[in-house]
């Protein structure tokens, strides 16, 4: 049968995490019922969590399903070339009503090597901040694993890493190795390789609903760390009604489209797209059907599917693999 092209939608994936909170519900209408909801996956292929599309003639089929049956109408000929049928890209959002542990993702190498996966390069996008809310990404000077675990050890970690104030529109491009942490009253919608490895190296000593206190990957984490300063925080154009590129790197390119109108997109069958609305509200217009949709609404566009229109007063966020 012929590959049927439009906008494709998933069931949001939702994960309670110790850190969650109520956000994804309040500021995202997402389905949580819990109070301590972390995540929503948008768009996965992770193992055991697998996206399940909820809109149109696909609805109920997998994204592996669509994936091994129409590979290069949903990826796009030259994304099918690099990763055969697998979804090179993990799409979420988050809410931190508290501070997350302190953490890092291995590269691509030691990924494969010790988990037979993607490293997880990430981007955040913030798309609410409270007052006084920071994040932690890198270190305040260039280190070493000696003095790193020197710090661990005595429980001031902190003390060498940098602390950045956040507001509402900043972005960070986290590079595999970068040591990292998001602060409590943030929500960030985030981009990152199709990977779940994180190192966890330390969680503030809080134990969970049973006493415990979570893992940590101290060990496994040491040959992972860049001990060198990074430049994370990403300054990006803010034209109207255009993709403004935020991060062009081998893994994904990211824009953000401030909608005020029109904006017309016109692409080609070598790639898909996916479109995260953070803020404001859109319609879509494709063969002279007309779609609706408002912060918080993740689209993937199959490759197949070609020039569109959108419409309306909002924020995107444009993911493609060049």
């Amino acid at each position: 049968m012929k590959f049927q092209p439009y906008p494709i939608q998933f069931y949001p994936i939702l994960k309670d995490r110790i850190w969650g909170g109520e956000k994804l519900k309040t500021f995202l209408h997402k389905p949580i019922t819990s109070l301590i909801t972390g995540e929503s996956w948008e768009i996965s292929t992770v193992e055991n969590d697998i996206s399940i599309v909820s809109n149109g003639f696909y609805s109920d089929s997998s994204l592996n399903e669509l994936l091994s049956v129409y590979p290069k109408e949903v990826l796009g000929t030259d994304v099918y070339e690099k990763f055969g049928t697998q979804f090179p890209l993990l799409f979420k959002f988050l809410d931190a009503k508290q501070d997350l542990s302190i953490q890092v993702h291995p590269n691509d190498v030691l990924a494969k090597k010790r988990h037979n996966t993607f490293g997880k390069t990430e981007m955040w996008y913030v798309m609410q901040a409270d007052e006084g809310s920071k994040i932690i990404v890198g270190f305040n000077e260039n280190s070493s694993s000696e003095e790193y675990l020197h710090y661990l050890k005595n429980k001031s970690l902190t003390s060498i890493l940098k602390e950045i104030p956040v507001k509402v529109g900043d972005v960070f491009f986290l590079e595999t190795g970068t040591i990292h942490a998001i602060g409590a009253g943030i929500v960030v919608a985030e981009i990152q390789q199709t990977s779940d490895i994180t190192y966890r190296v330390y969680d503030f000593d809080r134990k969970d609903a049973n006493g415990n206190e979570r893992e940590l990957h101290i060990d496994l984490a040491l040959e992972a760390i860049n001990y060198n300063t990074t430049k994370s925080q990403k300054h990006y154009s803010k034209n109207t009604n255009v993709s403004n590129e935020i991060v062009d790197c081998p893994f994904f390119t990211i824009n953000f489209i401030p909608l005020d109108g029109k904006y017309e997109c016109v692409k080609n069958e070598n790639h898909f797209r996916v479109y995260m609305c953070v803020d404001g509200f859109f319609e879509l217009e494709y063969n002279k059907v007309i779609l609706k949709y408002k912060k918080g609404d993740t689209l993937l566009i199959p490759a197949a599917m070609e020039s569109f229109f959108m419409i309306g007063k909002g924020s995107l966020l444009e993911i493609y693999i060049s």
